[in-house]
């Protein structure tokens, strides 16, 4: 199945299998199930394995890829190995693609990193760029909220990003609901296309809901796409039998007593996936995806099959009220 040759062809049926959402208000499209390209696509992960996810993703109609200046590891290397499979694989279907890349996190020495200035954002996208092998992005996100730099500088610096030819879109990341609204202004006066917003969300983590962000990306029209669907493999059924011994929990990371909450909310979570025909993994995405301010789930894997598996959930996204009402009563306990 994933012997794929030298000269990727993708399948004819790809655009049958997805259907599509509109992101916010703008005309831009995204699958409901998007590719993260992070610690699997850095210097430390295998290069046939990543052509091979690649494929799999765009052969099964995902065809956005998403990643930021600093993935790696090294911090950059994801956004390499990306370029040349970009333009060896893909080189005849780029404009098919979704590629989407941000800036916020330190990336080298010195007093000019700091994450929300324009001389930082404007430098970190060319590089980005560069790295790619592409002459834009389709969209370009600030990664996170920076209290060092006035909103004004950092919007506008979007605003340039847009009008320099180098994104056609931007989005923000990590921020919260009041901060996004004033963001959104200073966009919209700036005549900016800001159609998106990245934030972690899943059944676990509820931040978006309780920060104002979700409810305010729902009144004022934009996108939301979510990453750490699975809460870093906590939503899977590698929690099911006891803590792993390479997780986080096991190298005490965690409080004991958070771990036991946790653990005792994932048994309870599994019961409702099997009477529901899915996976623990597979529920923890649809939960995601039957709430019309989700856009598209970000999913990362370190094998074609996972993204195969992850799939699979946008075929059962329905849930009934007692459904939806248990699976909120486990999780905030």
């Amino acid at each position: 199945m994933f012997d794929y040759a030298t000269t990727y062809t993708p399948d004819q049926n790809r655009y049958g299998r997805l259907d599509y959402q509109r992101c916010g208000k703008s005309g831009l499209m995204l699958p409901p199930v998007s590719l993260g390209l992070w610690h699997n696509f850095g210097d430390t992960g295998n290069y046939d394995t990543m052509r091979r996810m690649m494929f799999t993703a765009f052969d099964n109609g995902i065809t956005h890829f998403d990643l930021a200046n600093n993935y790696g590891p090294e911090p950059g290397s994801a956004e390499v190995n990306a370029g040349r499979i970009l333009h060896k694989d893909f080189a005849g279907h780029l404009d098919e693609l979704v590629i989407s890349t941000k800036a916020g996190f330190e990336m080298w020495e010195g007093p000019y990193g700091n994450w929300g200035s324009r001389k930082y954002l404007l430098n970190s996208l060319d590089q980005s760029l560069e790295r790619l092998g592409l002459d834009h992005v389709d969209i370009f996100y600030h990664h996170r909220m920076d209290p060092k730099t006035p909103l004004e500088e950092t919007m506008g610096a979007l605003a340039t990003a847009v009008s320099s030819g180098k994104a056609l879109y931007v989005g923000l990341s990590n921020y919260d609901g009041q901060t996004l609204e004033e963001a959104a202004k200073i966009l919209d006066e700036l005549h900016v296309p800001f159609i998106i917003n990245q934030n972690r969300y899943n059944i676990l983590d509820r931040t978006v809901e309780r920060n104002g962000l979700k409810e305010t990306a729902r009144r004022l029209g934009k996108g939301l796409i979510t990453y750490s669907p699975l809460e870093q493999g906590i939503l899977t059924d590698r929690y099911l039998k006891g803590v792993p011994s390479d997780s986080r929990a096991a190298r005490g990371e965690m409080d004991a007593s958070e771990v036991d909450r946790t653990a005792a909310k994932v048994v309870k979570l599994n019961e409702i996936a099997r009477r529901r025909g899915q996976s623990l993994a597979q529920m923890a995405l649809a939960w995601l995806l039957q709430d019309d301010t989700v856009t598209s789930v970000l999913v990362g894997a370190s094998r074609p099959e996972q993204i195969l598996d992850d799939l699979k959930a946008v075929g059962n996204t329905e849930f009934s009220t007692d459904e939806l009402k248990s699976i909120d009563a486990i999780s905030q306990a």
